[in-house]
């Protein structure tokens, strides 16, 4: 359900948003991370002009960056703007969380300082929420802070102007916009880091006749540097052992420096990402992957390895660089549920629940039997224009005997070299004891009548409610979904055609009592239909046949039956 504060955002949108979080996070140089924020404002939030506005190292602001408008790249890039105008204009107007914005009714103050700006001609605003060409919207920039805070230093600012749909911001723009600016401080911050670090090494192998001079450089850099560094044997039988830490590494880790040196990476990476750790730290070059910490938890890290080769023994040791990205991909969990998932009760949405259908079908149904074909084809291991169907997608395999001609010893075999397990419905209206897949389709009863009495906030919290009774009255490993108003869908697997009956009935008993909201009882009913899905289906068929079957329920009953009770 659409409302101020969770609106419905196209799954289009969310994909183009993380796709310019993580360009961000791919820039080569600091010009290409500033050129990228600039660019991804443009490209993924919705405004026609953006302005990165960069701290220099005297406190003062320069247009570091500018995208949308060719005109004003070339009359403002590069110029300046005071300390005192920009603290000027970050404590005016409306604190729409971090970022300000300032009203065309209250920019007119600020047109006579030295902040460089782009002006734009367009006609007053018609409504309310209109976007006046005046109208100054700015995203603050600041380093993470304490605990992975956004109350750290500040390095910029973003300026945008010009919204493509002509209105102000809403609650949903605000927030992207403002998680926007937070990764965009971190792409900031970590460029500078890596600029840094790359001229440190270059300054270190250029000064290798001063040896005692660059390794007081190196370790100037690697000790007192913000995030993560480590130096580990690379080659031999001691390859990726932890030689040496810094302060930062062993405070994400939780580790001391000396417990450190008993382990190597591979020790303290999450089991899934070996092999990703193998390939980053055989080859150098970077991964995200998770490593252990002390009290047992893991935590995301983007981990950056560089080969440091000696001019005459060729590669010595590896240098790993380790940034915490536990923030970033906790906000691309939440994006990816939020694509997925009910934005008021938190259930599975109806694509997701399509998703969840689908990968459990496949377009050929059990029964039917092998052709000539198909047996010759299983004889062969799969190989041929069906092999899809059996997970197979290579020349024949060769038997104990070292050919390629071991038949199954009879044509029933056939389904062995079929690794799919086909999804099977009971047959008939009895109970054959077949188990299945069943498909319950709820529609609830009176509901609108809730709504028109007593508004959609209580709708809501009926809604809120029925979800959670529904989730409750479920096994794990069941899913309930949402499909949108009062339509609920249930999916259980392992279900005879008399399990699936009670199932609705226990359901349904569940849903008819007493739903508390602002301290008044309301009561609906439910309706419910068992479809069963069974391969040759598609998702969509399954869904059908289950709605109408509660139809067909629902018209069964006497009207004054279809509440509860």
């Amino acid at each position: 359900m659409e409302t101020e504060s969770e609106p419905y955002v196209r799954l289009a949108t969310l994909r183009q948003l993380h796709q310019v979080m993580a360009d961000m996070n791919t820039a080569r140089s600091l010009a290409d991370t500033l050129q990228t924020v600039a660019d991804g404002v443009v490209t993924g939030l919705g405004y026609e002009l953006a302005c990165v506005n960069l701290v220099r190292p005297d406190g003062d602001l320069v247009v570091a960056a500018l995208a949308g408008n060719s005109a004003a790249e070339a009359l403002i890039t590069g110029r300046v703007g005071s300390r005192a105008s920009w603290e000027r204009r970050l404590t005016m107007g409306e604190a729409w969380g971090d970022l300000r914005f300032i009203p065309h009714t209250e920019g007119w103050v600020l047109d006579e300082d030295d902040v460089p700006q782009w002006y734009t001609d367009g006609p007053a605003p018609r409504f309310e929420d209109e976007w006046h060409p005046s109208d100054r919207l700015f995203a603050p920039m600041y380093t993470p802070g304490v605990s992975g805070g956004s109350c750290g230093e500040l390095i910029g600012v973003l300026s945008v102007d010009r919204p493509r749909n002509g209105r102000r911001p809403g609650a949903w723009g605000r927030e992207a916009l403002q998680m926007y600016a937070f990764q965009a401080a971190i792409a900031i911050s970590n460029a500078r880091l890596r600029a840094n670090m790359q001229r440190a090494l270059v300054r270190l192998e250029r000064e290798q006749q001063a040896l005692r001079a660059s390794e007081e450089s190196f370790r100037q850099a690697f000790e007192y540097a913000p995030s993560g560094m480590a130096i580990a044997e690379m080659g031999g039988d001691q390859h990726g052992r932890i030689l040496r830490t810094n302060d930062a590494l062993c405070r994400l880790l939780g580790r001391p420096a000396s417990a450190m040196r008993r382990y190597s990476f591979s020790d303290l990476v999450h089991p899934e990402d070996i092999g990703t750790l193998l390939r980053t730290s055989a080859e150098g070059g970077r991964a995200e992957l998770r490593l252990g910490r002390r009290d047992g938890t893991y935590l995301w890290v983007s981990l950056r390895n560089s080969v440091v080769a000696d001019a005459t023994d060729g590669p010595r040791f590896l240098l790993t660089h380790v940034e915490d990205i536990e923030e970033r991909k906790r906000r691309e969990l939440q994006l990816a549920h939020r694509a997925s998932h009910d934005s008021l009760t938190g259930l599975p949405n109806s694509a997701e629940l399509r998703s969840r259908l689908s990968a459990r079908l496949c377009s050929r149904p059990q029964a039917v039997a092998p052709s000539a074909v198909d047996t010759l084809d299983a004889a062969y291991g799969g190989y041929g224009e069906n092999k899809e169907h059996r997970g197979q997608s290579g020349p024949p395999a060769f038997g104990a005997n070292g050919n390629a001609f071991d038949f199954p010893p009879a044509p029933e075999a056939f389904g062995a070299y079929d690794h799919h397990v086909h999804t099977v419905a009971p047959d008939g209206d009895t109970d054959d004891g077949t188990k299945g897949l069943a498909v319950l389709f709820c529609d609830l009863d009176g509901f609108k009548s809730i709504n028109d009495r007593f508004g959609h906030n209580a709708g809501d919290a009926v809604l809120i409610e029925v979800a959670r009774r529904l989730s409750s009255g479920v096994r794990d490993g069941d899913t309930v979904a949402r499909l949108g108003g009062d339509e609920f869908v249930v999916l259980a697997d392992g279900l005879g055609r008399a399990d699936a009956q009670d199932l609705a009935v226990r359901l349904r008993n569940e849903i008819i009592q007493p739903i508390r909201v602002d301290g008044r009882g309301m009561r609906v009913g439910a309706s419910f239909g068992i479809g069963w899905a069974h391969c040759g289906m598609t998702a969509d068929e399954v869904l059908k046949s289950a709605d109408e079957r509660m139809y067909v329920e629902k018209r069964s009953r006497p009207k004054t039956h279809r509440r509860a009770g």
